[in-house]
């Protein structure tokens, strides 16, 4: 590895952001590299464009910080310590690393957004105060940039080997990006078991007072091994009753209301694309991180095609796209009875007025399985894009029925492919 990841993609939507009166809220799981966006990269660009060193203002929240006095533990402290360092009327550039940590940390940020001086950014890893009290106090002046952990052309960015061999350690143990400096296949499985359980999880306990946490961690577990597949709370809680663990429908709608707002886990909902709805309480699940995954499933579990389409999704998210899954609904006859069918499309992704439906196989389908990844695509009537994503490595085209046809790498080492 070379140099550091510059992380250009969130670099831009900070830059985009400046000076725009809103305070920018950068959220994202546990240690997938908010603090290094805003506290390195972004502090390195605005001192390059003339901005001074004391006129950039960053305070850590964090655990460690904490515990060693070197930053403040309560509110009248960070005002305290605000005060005494936005010393002028010059403009302020002011980063609050942790804030969820603060009470009433809310109040403090409205007062410096409320300032003609100060440019307000926050991170945090969960993402409930964007749409709690700091929106209320807000009134809406919040703007928020989702980081994700490397994706695999940002991990590709400071490696030499080919593609298709990164993939490989890739579909393995992920891109946290802290995981770059562990050198061997052991010490990376290891701290990912220790970052999933001890730091992820054990922060979700934490936070949300969970006080069955082993539940919470089994919950977390089957999730990674339906990722991919169709998941409500009533699955999870028959699931977990195997394991000797009773927990209500309503106990598990928690856990994964808290999984989602530590940003670990995001939620698909199911889109019914001819009749224009949402099914109610189905959603597919997947992991902000492929290396996550590894470690709750306890590296034993590694099918190519869910690993593919998490790839995807989570690429699909971090270029601002809004993602749904789809199903097709059909009344069809076979052998002189009619069936009701519902046949799936991977991703339905959407982007202010643009839609794309897209279907992802490990390999270029042959007879029925070709039939079965083109067939719902060929019954959706409307005239948006439909593409078909396959691990193989071809040369991109479109078929007779307008269908496009795209290899994995090409779509994930160029963000215009799609």
């Amino acid at each position: 590895m070379t140099g550091y990841i510059k992380r250009d993609r969130y670099l831009r939507q900070l830059i985009s952001r400046k000076d725009n009166g809103e305070v920018k809220i950068i959220t994202g799981s546990r240690r997938c590299g908010k603090s290094w966006l805003l506290g390195k990269l972004y502090r390195d660009w605005l001192a390059g464009q003339g901005v001074s060193e004391d006129h950039i203002v960053s305070v850590s929240l964090d655990e460690e910080a904490s515990q060693t006095g070197a930053c403040p533990a309560d509110p009248a402290g960070l005002r305290r310590c605000l005060r005494e360092r936005i010393r002028d009327d010059g403009r302020c550039y002011v980063f609050l690393d942790g804030t969820e940590k603060i009470p009433d940390f809310e109040r403090i940020v409205n007062g410096l957004n409320a300032r003609d001086n100060t440019d307000v950014y926050i991170t945090g890893s969960d993402s409930r105060f964007l749409s709690g009290g700091m929106s209320t106090l807000l009134r809406g002046r919040c703007d928020e940039v989702r980081v994700f952990p490397l994706s695999f052309s940002e991990f590709c960015a400071v490696r030499h080997e080919p593609p298709d061999v990164l993939w490989k350690e890739y579909c393995t143990f992920g891109g946290m990006p802290e995981l770059m400096g562990h050198g061997t296949p052991l010490e990376k499985r290891d701290h990912l078991k220790l970052l999933w359980y001890s730091i992820c999880l054990g922060d979700i306990a934490r936070r949300n007072q969970i006080r069955k946490r082993r539940a919470l961690e089994a919950a977390a577990d089957l999730l990674c091994s339906f990722v991919g597949s169709p998941a409500n709370p009533g699955r999870i809680s028959a699931s977990l009753g195997t394991l000797g663990l009773s927990v209500s429908d309503d106990t598990v709608r928690s856990y994964l209301a808290a999984l989602e707002n530590a940003c670990l886990f995001s939620g698909a909902r199911r889109f019914s694309i001819r009749e224009r709805r949402y099914f109610r309480n189905i959603r597919k699940y997947y992991i902000s991180d492929i290396g996550l995954l590894n470690a709750g499933t306890g590296f034993r579990e590694q099918d190519f095609h869910c690993i593919m389409e998490n790839v995807i999704f989570n690429e699909l998210l971090a270029r601002g796209w809004y993602v749904d899954t789809g199903v097709v609904e059909s009344r069809e006859m076979e052998n002189g009875r009619q069936w009701f069918r519902q046949r799936g499309v991977c991703f339905v992704a959407e982007k202010g007025a643009d839609r794309v439906y897209i279907q992802s196989s490990p390999a270029v389908p042959c007879g029925a399985e070709r039939e079965q990844v083109l067939r719902p695509l060929r019954m959706i009537r409307d005239s948006f894009r439909k593409v078909v994503i396959v691990g193989s490595d071809i040369a991109p085209y479109t078929d007779d029925y307008g269908i496009s046809w795209l290899g994995l790498f090409d779509f994930l080492l160029d963000g215009k492919a799609l």
